[in-house]
């Protein structure tokens, strides 16, 4: 299979599957997240929309990638599940903190993800330097989020 189809596959499934935690996200924007209080630096609900979008992106490329040139062995495998890993916890942060309104659980859960993509990052560094880079925006955003989780924990106890 040729690069490009493969890029175009796991940037399809990232985005669709990253996608699903907004349907999640929406049935609580108007009236349990509003009512929160905000930590400093918050933006507007309207970044994450186009800022995840772009991550997904990335995030489908880098996989691609590392599906693509990544000799086999247990080096690929062992990024591949690290990227596995990474990815469920990212799906399952949003019906933690949105749905089941569990703002605690939710920062176990982003806490996990951010050492998760931390491996998954020197994981792909060793076998595709290039995929590495290109989760570094995720990393530093999933960061930020991991503040705002915390801000949102103190803030709304």
């Amino acid at each position: 299979m040729p690069l490009w189809l493969k890029i175009l596959i796991s940037v399809i499934v990232a985005e669709v599957l990253g996608g699903l935690g907004g349907i999640i996200t929406a049935s609580s924007i108007g009236d349990w997240y509003a009512a929160l209080n905000r930590p400093p630096g918050n933006p507007p609900n309207w970044v994450f929309g186009p800022v995840w979008t772009l991550l997904y992106a990335l995030i489908g490329i880098s996989f691609a990638l590392v599906w693509h040139r990544a000799p086999r062995g247990k080096a690929k495998s062992a990024a591949l599940i690290a990227f596995a890993v990474q990815f469920v916890l990212n799906l399952a942060w949003t019906p933690v903190f949105f749905g089941a309104h569990q703002i605690g659980a939710a920062l176990v859960v982003i806490v996990g993800l951010l050492v998760a993509i931390a491996i998954t990052i020197v994981r792909f560094r060793q076998l595709v330097p290039v995929s590495a880079a290109l989760l570094v925006p995720y990393i530093l955003w999933v960061g930020y989020a991991t503040y705002l989780n915390a801000g949102y924990l103190v803030l709304n106890r």
